[in-house]
């Protein structure tokens, strides 16, 4: 059989359509200069700042900078802003995603200028994963005390697959922490992104992702009150562990179904009432635990139906399971105020 010429390759988008003439000129411009070629393979590899690709390429910040400036405006690059610091990685969708993908694939694997590149990458990947292990050890005590009250983990992430079982193109993670949840479903969809405040924890969880080279997961700092999407851009949403926390759990059950694309579904994993005041007084927990019509309630105001409810007793606390889907009449409604 025949292969697909390049061209073929280039022109046809995800959904079969195919890329303007205009956007597919003004990638291929944007990519047609060594260093910029150079950083483009980079950050297919990783997120990465200015600084990482100053050090890694032996350019100026400025020089960079620019490069950086007209990859990100041929679409070929995303920018994820994350307090004071800029992220960039290979574009995931959009018109210059298809184009960017098929560069990345042309570039011959034995490139020596590549290699030397990938070895300072390397290099840059390791100091990341040491400093997020020193500050996962600092708090490990603190998260394996409350691992020890209730089930066993791996309990918990199995119900989590039954309950989200495939065809997942998007998967968005509140509250990601270690980015446990992207490497789980990983394999299961096509995009997952993980948001947090907190900029250690993702760290942690970009070591992670590097390590287990999980190219189709990111993170991105975000308030989960305020989340960085548009509406209805997710097939799946996930808040493990995230609610107790919360100070306004309506609120934040509300913003994961503005997300979520009609039929798209929400998991939300949390404990059962309990008696566990150390929780509170110590771990920050906001709420002991949330009761069924509690979850259902907050579900039905934000225009999701919760379909499947289950629980895993552990040794002081039960872990709750609550599967919502959004239903068409929201989506009628958001359709109405476009």
């Amino acid at each position: 059989m025949a292969q697909p010429s390049p061209i073929s390759v280039v022109e046809k988008q995800s959904d079969g359509t195919h890329l303007p003439m205009a956007a597919l000129l003004d990638g291929l411009r944007a990519a047609a200069e060594p260093t910029r070629l150079r950083l483009l393979t980079l950050c297919a590899h990783a997120e990465l700042t200015v600084s990482d690709l100053t050090q890694i390429v032996g350019q100026s910040q400025p020089r960079v900078s620019r490069h950086l400036k007209l990859l990100c405006e041929a679409g070929l690059l995303a920018r994820l802003r994350e307090g004071t610091w800029a992220y960039y990685r290979l574009a995931q969708t959009g018109e210059g995603a298809v184009l960017g993908r098929a560069l990345i694939d042309l570039i011959p694997s034995d490139d020596a200028a590549l290699a030397l590149d990938l070895q300072r990458l390397d290099a840059i990947k390791r100091s990341r994963a040491e400093t997020a292990a020193e500050y996962f050890r600092q708090n490990a005590i603190d998260w394996d005390t409350i691992r020890a009250l209730h089930a066993d983990p791996r309990e918990v992430e199995q119900k989590l697959l039954d309950l989200l079982p495939g065809g997942i193109e998007d998967l968005l993670d509140i509250g990601t922490g270690t980015g446990r949840m992207l490497a789980l479903f990983a394999p299961r969809v096509t995009r997952a992104l993980g948001v947090d405040q907190s900029r250690e924890m993702l760290a942690v969880a970009r070591a992670n992702l590097e390590t287990a080279d999980l190219r189709n997961c990111s993170v991105r700092q975000a308030d989960m009150y305020q989340l960085p999407l548009a509406g209805a851009e997710i097939d799946a949403a996930i808040l493990h562990m995230v609610l107790h926390y919360a100070e306004r759990p309506a609120a934040v059950i509300a913003e994961a179904a503005r997300v979520l694309r009609p039929g798209g579904r929400l998991v939300v994993v949390d404990f059962a009432p309990h008696d566990q005041a150390s929780l509170l007084q110590r771990q920050a927990h906001r709420w002991p635990g949330f009761q069924d019509q509690e979850i259902a309630g907050w579900c039905a105001e934000a225009g999701l139906k919760v379909d499947t409810t289950a629980q895993l007793p552990g040794k002081s606390l039960t872990v709750s399971f609550w599967r919502a889907t959004k239903q068409p009449a929201l989506a009628a409604v958001e359709g109405g105020r476009s």
